[in-house]
């Protein structure tokens, strides 16, 4: 008769006990420089820079911290290059998430609705945006993107980069 054996775990297998690891969201540095936030098109979200390789950019979700590759030939956008159109020149969008944090005073802003709403909301905190040149789904992308960064503790930047 055979003798049955028993199956080892993992603990038994070797001489030292292996840690428990739990799996959670990564915890992001509460500064952060714009440069290092990036937009893909056609993907909805924000994702954080990781490294870049020759063929391509390793980026981390905000949303849900996936990892995966940015190649070349998607169309990525900086939050650093972005601004957005005043009366006056050009406001660097660093400016105008930092002018909706003292706005709000740290909290999140209500949920983007239709146009109009958009449109008295952003008035409260910048009222010399250009009307004619922002559009709707402009500010739409600005209040989501305002949320995401909100909600992941993000909206401390490092000074911009000259």
């Amino acid at each position: 008769m055979r003798k049955q054996q028993t199956c080892l775990s993992p603990i038994d297998r070797f001489a030292r006990p292996r840690p428990l690891l739990i799996y959670s969201q990564p915890r992001m540095n509460t500064k952060i420089s714009l440069s290092k936030i990036i937009s893909i098109g056609g993907k909805s979200g924000l994702f954080r820079v990781l490294n870049s390789t020759t063929s391509a950019i390793i980026a981390e979700s905000l949303a849900d911290g996936k990892r995966g590759p940015v190649h070349h030939t998607q169309r990525v956008s900086s939050l650093a290059d972005i601004s957005i159109f005043t009366t006056d020149e050009d406001m660097p969008l660093q400016e105008v998430l930092e002018k909706m944090k003292t706005h709000y005073e740290g909290a999140a802003a209500p949920a983007p609705g239709d146009g109009t709403a958009l449109r008295t909301e952003v008035v409260k905190f910048l009222p010399e945006y250009d009307k004619n040149r922002v559009y709707d789904n402009d500010l739409k992308k600005l209040f989501l993107w305002y949320n995401l960064l909100q909600s992941r503790n993000l909206l401390d930047f490092e000074a911009p980069e000259e």
